[in-house]
C-alpha cells in the first residue's frame, strides 16, 4: 500500500442460506449428528435440521460452498438436495449458482401447478409478497452469472427425477429441487432405504405379519412340536434380515462413521437374539428367542408405517396450500398478421408477467394480477379464510388461487411462479417448521448422548445379571430389553411434528408464524397493543352524520356537497360522494370547480357557487354547527352557500365488523387490550367504545416515534406485551414488543418487524394466532413430558427384567405413535 492511502474497509457480508431435503434420518440422533457435522466446517454460522420435514436450513459465509456442504451430509452418512428457491445471497461464489436457479428455469415438474401456487385475494397481497421474498430479492443477483444459469435450465432429466423424488416424504412440494440432483451425495434412491417411506415399508411390514404369527404360534402354542424350532429358524430368518433390513442398514452407515443412533438400538437388539437362538439351536437347546426378534420387528415396522403415515398427514395444510393454483390458463394472443386476438390454453408454468388472461366464472385465478376488464366477486376463503367474496373491477389486485364467483375477467399477470404470494408463504411456513424451539434443543442434546449411554446400559445390565448368577439367554433377554425400550425416536418427534402440524393449519387460517421461538411468547403475553387504523378500523373513511340548519333537508345537503366532492380526488371527498351513492342520489352537474389544497373546495351548480370544506372558507358558521363538529368524532366539513356554511357532514374511519368479538375473544384469552392511534382522543374513545376496550386502556395523539415509547412502558410496568399493526410507522413498536403481529394488509417494513404475520385483514385472527400457538405449545410439551417420562420410567424396568422384549418393541413403537397422533390433533384446531 502506497504511503498516505487509507486502507480500503471491507463491507461484512451477510450470511447466504440454503435449504437442503435430507435423506436417511431414522431419529433425532441422526439430525443432532447433521447439525453437529456442519456446525463444525469453517464458514457455517448455524445448521438446523429437522427430524419432521427431513429438511435441513445452514446459515454459510465464504470461503465454503454449497457443494462443501452437501460433501460434508455425505461424508456423515446421509444423502442432501438443495431445495429450489434457496438461493445463495449475491456475490456467492461462481459454481454456486447452479443451486440458484430462476423461477424461469424450472424443470417441467411445475407444470403441475405446485410451484405457481398463489394466495389470498386483496390489494394488500402484494405487500405481504414483497415482506416474504425480502431476504431472497439479494439472492436473485446471482443470475447476473449466465453461462451458470444456462447449464441449471438445461439439467438433464435423470438428474431432476433424481432430486424430486423426495417430494412425498419431504413435503418439499412447492420447491422441485432442481438444478441439483446432480449433485445430491447420497441421492434420492438412499432415501428409500434410509428411511423408507409408506409405500417402502408396507411390503416389508405385510410379509413381517405374515411369518410373525405362526413363529409365535409355534414358539407359544406348540413348543413341543418336534420340528418347532427349525420352522422358527426358517420363518423368523427372512423377518430379521430382509424386513428389519432399513433398520440394519441405517445401523451399518453409521457405524461406518463410528456413531450410533435408534437404529443402532434396534439392530443390535434383533440380531442378538436371532444370533442366540440359532447358537442354542445347533447346540441341541430349546429356550430360544426366534419369536422375540421377529415380534420386536414387527412391532417396529407397524410403529416406523403408521410414523411415517402420520408425518405425511402432518404435511396435509402445507401441501393443501400448493395445490391451491390453477394447473393451465387461457391468455390473450394476438395474431401478428391479422391482429385477431385469440385464447390459447397454455401451462400455467409458461405464463410470463404481462400476458393477459381470462377468468371465467368458477374458474381460479392463475396467478397474481390486475383486472383489466369485467367485474366481478372474487372468493379467496380457500386462501385468507375470509367468507365474503370480494368485489372486483378494472384496477384492482386478485391473487392466484382464489375463485371466480360471477362474471367474466381479463387479468394481466403481475408476479408469476416463485414471485406469487403463496409461494412466499409457503417458504416462510417451511422456514418455520425447519426451526428448532429451545426446549426442543435440550431434546436434541439429550438425544445424541443418549444412544451411547444406553448401550453401555445394556453391556452393563448383561454382565451385571451374568454376574449374578442367571444363565446366559436370561442375560441376553434383559439387555434386549434395554436395547430395545430406550430407543429415542418419541423424544426427536415431540416438537418437530406438532410444529409442522401447527403451521400448516396456521397457514390455512391465515396465520403464517415465522418460527418456534414465537410459541413461548404467545404463552407468556398478558397485554395486547392494537394500533386503530388498518387494524382495529379498515382505514377507509365512511360518512356518518350530517347535521343542517333551518328548512335544508339532509338529502339536499349531502346532494350539493357530493356533487362538488365529485370533481376532488381527496378521501373525505370519496367519503361523501360514496355516501351519496349509497342513498341514491342523483348529482347535478356542476362547472368552474376549483380545488382549495388543505382546506376544500368550490364549483358552481347551476347558478349557485357552493363550498365544501373547513369553516374557514365561510364568513359565517353557525355554533350548532360548529358544536356538532367538535361532539362528533371524525372529521367534519361544511357545505355552504354564499359564504354561509347550511349543513356539517361527519366522516369517520370504519370499524371492521369483525373488531368488537375478536377483542371480546383476545379478554377470553386473558389478554387486556390498548388502542393505540395517531388520531384525535375524541376519534380515539369512539372506535374504543364501539369495539369493547377501556376509556382508560386508550392513547390518542401518539406520534409515530413514541408508540415504540408506549410499549416500553407497558413493558416496565410488569407487563408481557403483543403489539398489532400493520404501518411503517408501527415497525419500531413491533420490533421492541415480546411479540408483534402484523397484518398482511399493512406495510413490508412492518411484516418484517414482526413475528407472527396475518394474512387475511381481520383482528379475529390475532386470537388465532395466540390461541394455535398457546396449543401447538401445549402439545409439544405433552410430547415431550411423555417421551421423557416413558424413557426415564421404561430403562429402569427392562433393567431389573421386568419387562420382555416383545412388549418392549410393541412399547417403543406405540410411543412414537402417540407423539405423532397428538400432534395431529392440531389439524382440527378451530374447526
Amino acid at each position: 500500500m502506497s504511503e498516505g492511502q487509507a486502507p480500503v474497509a471491507t463491507a461484512k457480508r451477510d450470511p447466504d442460506e440454503v435449504r437442503l431435503a435430507i435423506t436417511g434420518m431414522t431419529c433425532a440422533s441422526c439430525s443432532a449428528r447433521i447439525e453437529r457435522k456442519l456446525s463444525k466446517v469453517a464458514g457455517v454460522e448455524s445448521a438446523t435440521v429437522n427430524l419432521a420435514t427431513e429438511k435441513a436450513l445452514v446459515s454459510f459465509t465464504a470461503p465454503v460452498t454449497v457443494e462443501q456442504i452437501l460433501a460434508e451430509v455425505k461424508k456423515t452418512g446421509y444423502g442432501a438436495t438443495v431445495i429450489d428457491g434457496s438461493r445463495p445471497a449475491s456475490g456467492a461464489a461462481p459454481s454456486q449458482t447452479a443451486y440458484a436457479a430462476s423461477p424461469e428455469s424450472a424443470p417441467v415438474e411445475s407444470a403441475d401447478g405446485r410451484v405457481d401456487t398463489p394466495a389470498a385475494d386483496r390489494p394488500a397481497a402484494g405487500a405481504l409478497l414483497e415482506k416474504l421474498r425480502a431476504q431472497e430479492l439479494a439472492r436473485q443477483k446471482v443470475r447476473a452469472a449466465a453461462p451458470q444459469e444456462s447449464q441449471a435450465r438445461t439439467a438433464p432429466a435423470s438428474s431432476t427425477q433424481s432430486a424430486t423424488r423426495h417430494t412425498p416424504s419431504s413435503g418439499s412440494s412447492g420447491s422441485s429441487a432442481h438444478g441439483s440432483g446432480g449433485h445430491a451425495g447420497a441421492g434420492g434412491e438412499d432415501h428409500l432405504e434410509h428411511t423408507p417411506a409408506q409405500n417402502v415399508l408396507k411390503p416389508r411390514l405385510l410379509v413381517a405379519i405374515a411369518l410373525t404369527v405362526p413363529v409365535l404360534l409355534l414358539a407359544m402354542v406348540l413348543p413341543s412340536f418336534g420340528a418347532s424350532p427349525w420352522l422358527q429358524l426358517l420363518l423368523a430368518t427372512p423377518v430379521v434380515f430382509w424386513c428389519a433390513w432399513p433398520f440394519h442398514r441405517a445401523a451399518a452407515v453409521n457405524a461406518r462413521h463410528l456413531a450410533s443412533t435408534m437404529d443402532t438400538l434396534v439392530s443390535l437388539g434383533v440380531l442378538a437374539a436371532w444370533g442366540y437362538s440359532v447358537v442354542k439351536l445347533l447346540q441341541g437347546g430349546m429356550h430360544l428367542y426366534f419369536e422375540v426378534a421377529s415380534v420386536v420387528t414387527t412391532f417396529l415396522l407397524v410403529g416406523r408405517f403408521l410414523e411415517a403415515r402420520a408425518k405425511d398427514s402432518g404435511k396435509d395444510a402445507l401441501r393443501s396450500l400448493l395445490d391451491l393454483g390453477a394447473k393451465d390458463v387461457s391468455v390473450l394472443r394476438i395474431d401478428p398478421q391479422s391482429r385477431i386476438t385469440s385464447e390459447l390454453r397454455i401451462p400455467v408454468d409458461q405464463l410470463v408477467v404481462g400476458d393477459q388472461f381470462v377468468v371465467r366464472p368458477g374458474e381460479k385465478v392463475a396467478t397474481d394480477g390486475v383486472v383489466r376488464d369485467g367485474s366481478s366477486a372474487v372468493d379467496a376463503s380457500l386462501v385468507t379464510g375470509e367468507s365474503t367474496p370480494v368485489d372486483v373491477s378494472p384496477g384492482d389486485d386478485v391473487t392466484g388461487g382464489s375463485i371466480n364467483t360471477t362474471g367474466r375477467l381479463v387479468v394481466e399477470a403481475r408476479k408469476v411462479g416463485a414471485d406469487t404470494m403463496l409461494a412466499g408463504i409457503q417458504r416462510l411456513v417451511e422456514t418455520a417448521q425447519t426451526g428448532k424451539a429451545d426446549v426442543q434443543r435440550l431434546a436434541d442434546r439429550v438425544s445424541s448422548v443418549f444412544v451411547p449411554v444406553v448401550l453401555v446400559l445394556a453391556l452393563v445390565t448383561f454382565v451385571a445379571w451374568l454376574a449374578t448368577g442367571h444363565d446366559l439367554g436370561t442375560s441376553l433377554a434383559v439387555a434386549v430389553t434395554v436395547l430395545i425400550i430406550a430407543c429415542p425416536c418419541a423424544l426427536g418427534l415431540a416438537t418437530p411434528t406438532a410444529l409442522l402440524v401447527g403451521t400448516g393449519r396456521g397457514a390455512q387460517l391465515g396465520t403464517l408464524i415465522k418460527g418456534p421461538q414465537v410459541l413461548e411468547d404467545t404463552r407468556r403475553v398478558d397485554t395486547v397493543v392494537l394500533d386503530k387504523t388498518g387494524t382495529v378500523t379498515t382505514g377507509e373513511l365512511r360518512l356518518r352524520s350530517i347535521a343542517v340548519l333551518g328548512k335544508l333537508s339532509k338529502k339536499a345537503a349531502l346532494t350539493a356537497a357530493a356533487a362538488v366532492e365529485q370533481g376532488s380526488e381527496h378521501p373525505i371527498a370519496q367519503a361523501i360522494v360514496d355516501g351519496a351513492r349509497l342513498a341514491r342520489l342523483e348529482l347535478p352537474r356542476i362547472h368552474d370547480f376549483e380545488a382549495n389544497p388543505g382546506e376544500g373546495a368550490t364549483a358552481r351548480i347551476k347558478d349557485t357557487e357552493v363550498t365544501v370544506g373547513k369553516a374557514v372558507l365561510f364568513e359565517s358558521v353557525a355554533p350548532e354547527l360548529l358544536e356538532h363538529a367538535r361532539a362528533s368524532a371524525g372529521t367534519t366539513v361544511f357545505v355552504g352557500w354564499d359564504g354561509v356554511a347550511q349543513a356539517a357532514l361527519t366522516v369517520e374511519d370504519t370499524v371492521r365488523e369483525s373488531s368488537k368479538a375478536a377483542i371480546a375473544r383476545l379478554r377470553a384469552l386473558g389478554l387486556t387490550p390498548y388502542l393505540l392511534t395517531g388520531d384525535s382522543a375524541s376519534n380515539a374513545r369512539s372506535v374504543a367504545e364501539q369495539v369493547g376496550i377501556d376509556a382508560s386502556h386508550v392513547r390518542a395523539d401518539v406520534l409515530p416515534a413514541q408508540k415504540h415509547a408506549v410499549v416500553t412502558e407497558l413493558q416496565q410496568s410488569g407487563r408481557v406485551v403483543a403489539m398489532v399493526g400493520d404501518g411503517v410507522n408501527d415497525a419500531a413498536a413491533l420490533a421492541q414488543a415480546d411479540l408483534g403481529l402484523a397484518m398482511g394488509s399493512g406495510t413490508d417494513v412492518a411484516m418484517d418487524s414482526a413475528d407472527i404475520v396475518l394474512v387475511r385483514p381481520d383482528l379475529d385472527a390475532v386470537g388465532d394466532a395466540i390461541g394455535l400457538s398457546r396449543e401447538t405449545l401445549r402439545i409439544i410439551k405433552q410430547n415431550l413430558a411423555w417421551a421423557f417420562g416413558y424413557n426415564t420410567a421404561a430403562i429402569p424396568l427392562a433393567a431389573f427384567g421386568l419387562l420382555n422384549p416383545m412388549i418392549a418393541g410393541a412399547t417403543m413403537a406405540l410411543s412414537s405413535v402417540l407423539v405423532v397422533s397428538n400432534s395431529l390433533r392440531l389439524k382440527r384446531w378451530g374447526r
